[in-house]
């Protein structure tokens, strides 16, 4: 069986006895693990923890840490992804996709012509369950650093979670450059903007352009929402990330 790779909240210490926090005791629960079973660790920091399966009860699910892997997986481009908030598994797909290809944040919008409607406690369960599919997407992907998910915003609020980005770019099937026209910026920092199943209006397009985004054209022919984002990124880790 191959060795469980789980997420845990940490953080970890270097060696000794550890107590599992609930969601990874459940997970390890679910596979029947044995006592000496081998896990590898992660919390989030950097690197990699290894460790066995010490006991198992209904009240806690105990590990032995043997020691911890200085190793990173991070690619050296980063890509901020502004996603178009889309329906149900369309954007967990997105999400998941993005962090195999080394996205470094994820900012949900909300834009003119989004179908899905979060307010309230539907956006904060939403929010949990998107930070569940990031972190389980870095569990089968080998990631030791979480990528980091915003708060979910309208398109218009979301330059308070950029900062300072090198190159913005705008997925445009209307017309644009494509990637390879483009120069290296400098920092390798890449804000990346993707509308929802309808695209952005005239409005959002012309916003998105007053503050430096550029249109990047994908091909000849129209993705959807989920597709334009992890061809973009796979596109980018290619040309100048860790992909090439």
């Amino acid at each position: 069986m191959k060795c469980p790779r789980l997420f845990v909240t940490g953080p970890l210490p270097s060696s000794g006895p550890f107590q599992l926090d609930d969601d990874a005791a459940a997970h390890l629960r679910v596979l029947r693990l044995r006592p000496g079973n081998p896990l590898t660790l992660f919390d989030g920091r950097g690197g990699e923890t290894v460790a066995a399966l010490a006991s198992v009860d209904r009240r806690a699910v105990h590990v032995e840490i043997s020691h911890h892997v200085d190793v990173e997986r991070e690619s050296p481009l980063s890509v901020t992804l502004v996603q178009g908030v889309s329906k149900g598994d369309r954007m967990d797909w997105t999400i998941q996709k993005a962090v195999e290809l080394g996205v470094t944040r994820i900012v949900p919008v909300f834009t003119e012509r989004s179908v899905v409607n979060l307010n309230g406690d539907r956006l904060e369960k939403k929010l949990g369950h998107w930070r569940g599919v990031i972190r389980s997407a870095c569990e089968q992907c080998g990631r030791n650093r979480v990528p980091e998910l915003a708060d979910a915003v309208p398109l218009q609020q979301s330059e308070r979670a950029l900062g300072v980005q090198g190159l913005r770019l705008l997925a445009d099937p209307a017309g644009g450059r494509s990637l390879n026209a483009f120069t290296r910026p400098a920092g390798v920092s890449i804000a990346l903007l993707v509308g929802p199943e309808g695209g952005l209006s005239d409005a959002e397009l012309e916003w998105a352009r007053d503050r430096g985004y550029q249109p990047l054209l994908l091909g000849p022919r129209v993705l959807r929402t989920e597709t334009a984002g992890v061809t973009a990124l796979a596109g980018l880790q290619a040309l100048w990330g860790d992909l090439g």
